[in-house]
């Protein structure tokens, strides 16, 4: 069964969409048709957007769900006439809140953009840089700064496990890879032997590890299921040995990732 999902929002859309796939997700045997629907900030796109949402519905034959952000209320009026379930977040929350508070709700577009505009945009964006400058071993000689160390074989999933953290958490990720010549030796290389309590590993299953690195070098050593078996051993090994706490990436997101990481480290977000 397949059903059209509309996100909406006067914004970017980022957070009808975020609060809405955590929603769809908990339904599995739902296939759902993601759409988008940012800055719909005049009755005028208002109107447009629900054309698409009752087209969507006539070539269905179902309703569609729309889950939206949406503060101004004539734009919602225009939109509240659309052939869908709607999902209003704002005011699901918004009405409980105001009425738990004792005070309205100011109901300004995009007022949470601007608190994390004044609130952590410079964290974040120096987080990212640094995300970046300290990829992949590269940098290490700025890893005193890091506020984590992700270590792990090659394609573990370290990168993009940096950049999330920065991108939604302020948190100066850097990572290094391991290489042959540290699980033959079973011990630290000599710029991270100083750093153990910033340090957190990531592995995969050798099987998962051996499919992605075929992807990217197909038929090589590199991507041979013997030397993936050989390095996801050896790193465990190397994890155990030095009391560095660790996670699987198999078959887990980048969000699951980093949260995860997070939470095991206990770090906190640099900004509200």
């Amino acid at each position: 069964m397949k059903r059209y999902a509309f996100f909406i929002s006067d914004g970017t859309g980022i957070t009808a969409e975020t609060l809405g796939n955590s929603l769809l997700s908990q339904f599995g045997n739902i296939e759902f048709q993601r759409v988008t629907l940012p800055y719909i900030d005049s009755e005028e796109k208002a109107v447009a957007a629900v054309e698409e949402i009752n087209k969507a519905q006539e070539e269905s034959g179902q309703s569609a769900i729309v889950i939206d952000t949406v503060v101004d209320k004539n734009i919602r009026k225009v939109i509240d006439g659309a052939n869908a379930f709607k999902v209003d977040i704002f005011s699901t929350f918004l009405s409980p809140l105001e009425t738990e508070l004792g005070e309205k709700s100011s109901y300004t577009v995009g007022k949470s953009h601007q608190s994390a505009l004044s609130d952590g945009y410079v964290a974040r964006i120096a987080a990212i840089n640094y995300a970046l400058d300290n990829d992949d071993g590269a940098r290490t000689r700025y890893y005193d700064e890091a506020d984590i160390i992700l270590v792990g074989v090659s394609r573990s999933g370290k990168t993009p496990s940096c950049l999330y953290m920065a991108m939604q958490f302020g948190i100066k990720a850097a990572n290094y890879p391991l290489t042959e010549d540290d699980m033959e030796e079973l011990t630290l290389p000599d710029c991270l032997k100083d750093k153990k309590d910033k340090l957190f590993g990531l592995t995969i299953d050798p099987d998962r590890l051996a499919a992605i690195r075929n992807e990217r070098r197909a038929n090589s050593r590199y991507a041979s299921l013997k030397q993936c078996y050989h390095e996801v051993d050896e790193v465990e090994h190397l994890f155990e040995r030095n009391n560095i706490q660790y996670l699987s990436t198999t078959d887990a997101s980048v969000e699951e990732i980093s949260t995860r990481i997070m939470a095991a480290a206990k770090l906190q977000r640099r900004f509200g």
